[in-house]
């Protein structure tokens, strides 16, 4: 009964949020669920199981939340994301649309900005692009997506994403984690996707399909909100609220923030955090902890916050309102951090009920070692639950210190694991239930029907394709 009773809860899950119900809801009510059936007592796994779990992903996470909530925000209302955009689209030019486009999401994306917030950008600023190319607009989300929630996710060494973020506690990882592997996997997502695009423009142009104008959404839809925040980390009824500047900064004032992110979140990690005594944190008033443990939050807290103190500082005269454009960044990041923080107690109450033990055998004793099993369950968790984020904490908050002690018993450097971790929950993740999918076709105003299928080849496939040459690489050659 008790395996049936996870299977029913995680059934229900997936189809309440699927269905546009509160993440905040729905996980407290499966996982109450799948005690009950189980036979364990509710109250207790809600206050101090699944209230345990979700308050320390809160505790972990909040400061990388909020830091980059205002991050998105700041960059949006000052204009830079469009600045940014303009500029590579004008240099590259209309006979390089896809191209155009493609970069332009992967610049602001890498950068650290939510895509959520890029979106609002790149979807109008690659509506014009197509209607001048006279390409088809269904292909427009397929682009975005190459470049915005691929290799800019969770590939790309040093990426600031929470996607990049999540695994470094539990491996004692930075950003950085095997940065050789990642550019090969971020050049074959790269190659693989620009080659599925060429391919569609080419038959589209044959077949005499051009640029027809697609409806367009100004607001965000209530339920596709809710489908979206976990699967991000920004809620998009913010970005509204705060008040955008009229004129854009240059573009070597509005691309300053992203370097500054990517520069100083490598010499946080790589440079100065090695180098300092930080032998204190062993003690029990800190949580008994070690440097590596944390110098990858650290590292990505302290980018942030530079990052946000250059956008403030450079553009300080052009933003209208700064107050009310922090208020908004802040308020956004509590929406996605609690729905995320919901899922990992749903995971807790699960993992800590006695037929959880079939699940953990089931996982461990799949073949081909413990980077198989890592990859197949986050593939697993990360396509059922529609968020890479919310499935990869789930996994690791369950089996986290298992895979750890698999990997130093096998001799597999922990940078490897990190990776592994981070490709394949940016897999199955965009299945069509995703919330940043659903957002992004309806910013495009477009339907699963008209564009999902050039999706998957950009945004799942070219991932796929990538992972596996990683864990073949790392397989033989071991993390570089």
């Amino acid at each position: 009964m008790g395996l049936l009773g996870i299977l029913v809860a995680l059934g229900l899950l997936m189809w309440l949020a699927y269905r546009g119900w509160s993440v905040l809801l729905v996980a407290p009510a499966a996982a109450l669920l799948a005690a009950l059936i189980s036979g364990e007592p509710l109250l207790a796994h809600w206050t101090q199981t699944f209230m345990g779990g979700a308050a320390r992903f809160v505790a972990q996470w909040f400061p990388m939340f909020l830091l980059g909530g205002l991050f998105g925000k700041l960059m949006d209302d000052s204009g830079s994301i469009t600045a940014i955009a303009r500029f590579l689209t004008k240099r590259l030019g209309v006979h390089r649309t896809i191209l155009s486009v493609v970069l332009a999401s992967a610049v602001v994306t890498y950068g650290g900005v939510s895509v959520f917030v890029a979106f609002f950008v790149l979807v109008p600023m690659a509506r014009e692009m197509f209607k001048a190319a006279n390409l088809p607009a269904r292909l427009m989300p397929a682009t975005i997506g190459l470049g915005a929630f691929t290799f800019t996710m969770s590939v790309m060494p040093g990426t600031p994403s929470v996607n990049n973020a999540i695994p470094m506690p539990y491996f004692g990882t930075t950003t950085f984690a095997a940065p050789g592997l990642s550019i090969i996997a971020s050049a074959i997502i790269f190659a693989f996707g620009m080659w599925w695009l060429g391919r569609a423009e080419a038959a589209a142009r044959k077949a005499g399909e051009g640029y027809v104008e697609a409806r367009t959404a100004s607001v965000v839809d209530e339920k596709i909100r809710e489908q979206a925040a976990p699967a991000g980390d920004f809620d998009p009824a913010e970005l509204p609220h705060g008040k955008r500047a009229e004129n854009a900064p240059p573009f070597s004032l509005a691309v300053l923030p992203l370097v500054v992110v990517i520069v100083t979140n490598f010499l946080m990690s790589l440079v100065v955090f090695p180098r300092l005594d930080f032998s204190f944190l062993s003690d029990a008033r800190w949580g008994g902890t070690t440097i590596g443990a944390v110098a990858g939050v650290w590292s990505v807290i302290v980018a942030l916050a530079a990052a946000n103190l250059t956008v403030i500082l450079v553009n300080f005269r052009r933003l209208p309102s700064p107050r009310e454009s922090l208020d908004a960044g802040a308020n956004s990041a509590a929406l996605p951090m609690l729905m995320i923080a919901s899922l990992v107690g749903f995971g807790a109450v699960v993992a800590a009920l006695p037929a959880f033990a079939m699940v953990r055998d089931a996982v461990f004793s799949i073949q081909g070692g413990p980077l198989v099993s890592l990859s197949v369950a986050m593939n697993v968790l990360a396509g059922l639950t529609g968020t890479a984020s919310g499935g990869m904490a789930i996994v690791l908050n369950a089996f986290g210190g298992d895979f750890m002690d698999l990997a130093k018993e096998h001799h597999i450097d922990p940078e490897l694991m990190h990776r592994i971790t981070t490709m394949s929950a940016g897999t199955f993740d965009a299945l069509p239930h995703n919330g940043t999918v659903l957002l992004l076709l309806q910013i495009s105003g477009l339907t699963h029907g008209e564009s999902y299928l050039d999706m998957v080849m950009t945004v799942i496939v070219s991932c796929i394709i990538a992972l596996v040459a990683v864990l073949i690489l790392g397989s033989i050659f071991g993390s570089f």
